[in-house]
């Protein structure tokens, strides 16, 4: 590993994840147009963000950077894939991995994997139906939509928060921090569908102010402690989301994982790693 790459991953280890990203999440909910409208413009300049699609083109129009993030797209800027029976990508961004989950672990980088019971909390019944399945892990770079949506229509069982550190979230990290997506913040979601249990996680990185989805709102950052919310019939009243439909949101963004049981999902053959993705664009069709 190269001196810049030895010095970027210690450095990960000793910066204060928390209080850097919770410092960054004040400044992104600032309203003075002075620092709003200046960091807007930087950031959409830098990583050539493409405001054509956006719903509100006016880089000035939005009312803090977040809401800028955030930003909803023009009618019909992801067209679902029509498909019978298509799995739909949750997000814009890249292919990090995918494929099976093999003795209970997810391939994460070469030399490096990690527990599915670790990544969903820690829960062996809530990982069992996931052994033996397959997973596919979307990246989320700076300039893509932010908004995480369903790949299938499916009715929200659990909704757990994991807290955990913050680490960056690239290659870079991915290829030398073990066990990363199971280390770091995360929501995860489940759902009962017509290919059986899904689970979408929400994975957080350093700067991710915050977490949310339409069903809870604000997850992250609250007091950083193992919460488990269930949302089945004998709980409140069941939340069925369709395929397609908004799941949550991240204020700057990291990882979203997508968990099927075994036998139930193919991944499309043209997808690999580094894989350039749309939401809404055939991620998995159902196994035969």
């Amino acid at each position: 590993m190269s001196i810049k790459k030895n010095l970027f991953i210690t450095a990960q280890y000793l910066l204060p994840h928390h209080l850097l990203s919770r410092l960054i999440g004040f400044a992104a909910e600032c309203r003075a147009p002075w620092f709003k409208d200046r960091l807007i413009g930087w950031f959409a300049k830098q990583y050539q963000v493409n405001m054509s699609e956006a719903e509100v083109e006016d880089l000035t129009a939005y009312e803090h950077f977040n809401a800028f993030f955030t930003r909803a797209l023009k009618d019909g800027a992801r067209p679902l894939d029509n498909t019978e029976g298509s799995i739909l990508c949750p997000a814009d961004g890249a292919i990090s991995q995918l494929g099976k989950i093999e003795h209970g672990r997810v391939f994460q980088a070469k030399g490096h994997s990690f527990s599915v019971t670790e990544l969903l909390g820690g829960d062996s019944a809530r990982a069992e139906p996931f052994m033996g399945g397959e997973f596919a892990t979307v990246y989320l770079s700076p300039k893509d939509y932010h908004r995480v949506h369903m790949p299938l229509t499916g009715t929200l069982r659990e909704m757990v928060y994991v807290p955990g550190r913050l680490f960056s979230v690239n290659q870079t990290t991915a290829e030398n921090v073990p066990e990363l997506f199971a280390r770091n913040e995360r929501v995860v979601c489940t759902f009962d569908t017509e290919r059986g249990p899904m689970a979408v996680v929400l994975v957080g990185a350093m700067i991710v102010a915050s977490i949310e989805t339409v069903f809870a709102g604000l997850v992250t950052p609250p007091k950083r402690a193992l919460k488990t919310v269930r949302y089945d019939e004998s709980s409140r009243q069941p939340i069925v989301l369709e395929r397609g439909a908004e799941l949550g949101r991240f204020k700057l963004g990291s990882t979203a994982i997508v968990l099927f049981g075994p036998e139930q999902v193919q991944w499309a053959a043209e997808l690999g790693e580094t894989s350039p993705v749309r939401m809404g664009q055939q991620l998995a069709l159902p196994r035969q």
